[in-house]
């Protein structure tokens, strides 16, 4: 044994403990790539699923509700709430998420033939600024009014999404979807580009809020008591 008890050259440890190494970092980058494709075959399917629940064609009500919400940000989006409530379809009509500089008397100017009914059965609201504002504007408007059923007007593709956050807000109404399909929309298919973008944006959006409503459950709560309380 050389001087000083210092291990031989030809120590079979000194050879073993490298290869050792190597397998075991190929074995976390071989278990690392399955979970990695994995995730991804999950998220194509799970968007795949999202692509599936946004209606492409209007649906008929098949029943109808106590109040219509309508959240602004999309074409038609008012002009066919405005033609439920005057079908009957629902007792008075929320706006929500209008800018704070329109007022009821310009949006009935642009809804000429049911100036009428913004007199007397159209209520606007200018705070919600997203989604879970407008959420919890029709939850505090629907209690006000005393409904326990609406109609919810929005975009096809932004439906789910608001399905989503109108059922945490408000667990014990029941929501009745009316989709707004835009003329693009009949006319694209989703994998076209500028189509994929917007459903590939919202299913992100989606999988967020789900992802919030899960770990954090009354995170909005604060929310939820500042707007009910306000003055």
């Amino acid at each position: 044994m050389p001087a000083g008890g210092t291990e031989s050259a030809d120590d079979p440890t000194q050879t073993r403990r490298p290869g050792a190494l190597v397998r075991a970092a190929t074995a976390v980058r071989r278990v690392a790539g399955m979970a990695a494709m994995a995730g991804a075959v999950a998220l194509f399917g799970g968007f795949l699923w999202f692509v599936s629940r946004v209606p492409q064609e209007e649906l008929r009500l098949s029943r109808n509700a106590e109040g219509i919400v309508v959240l602004t940000g999309g074409a038609s989006r008012i002009a066919d709430a405005v033609e439920l409530l005057a079908s009957g379809r629902g007792q008075r009509l929320l706006i929500t998420g209008v800018n704070p500089s329109t007022n009821s008397g310009e949006l009935a100017r642009l809804n000429a033939r049911y100036q009428r009914l913004f007199a007397c059965c159209v209520d606007l609201d200018h705070a919600a600024r997203n989604t879970i504002g407008n959420a919890i504007e029709a939850r505090r408007w629907s209690r006000e009014r005393g409904f326990r059923s609406l109609v919810v007007v929005t975009s096809a593709y932004h439906m789910p999404r608001t399905m989503a956050e109108f059922a945490h807000q408000l667990p014990d109404v029941a929501l009745i979807e009316f989709p707004v399909i835009s003329d693009k929309q009949r006319n694209d298919h989703w994998w076209q580009p500028a189509t994929a973008r917007l459903l590939i944006s919202e299913y992100l959006k989606f999988l967020l809020a789900k992802l919030r409503m899960g770990i954090a459950p009354n995170s909005e709560r604060f929310l939820v008591d500042v707007v009910e309380n306000r003055s």
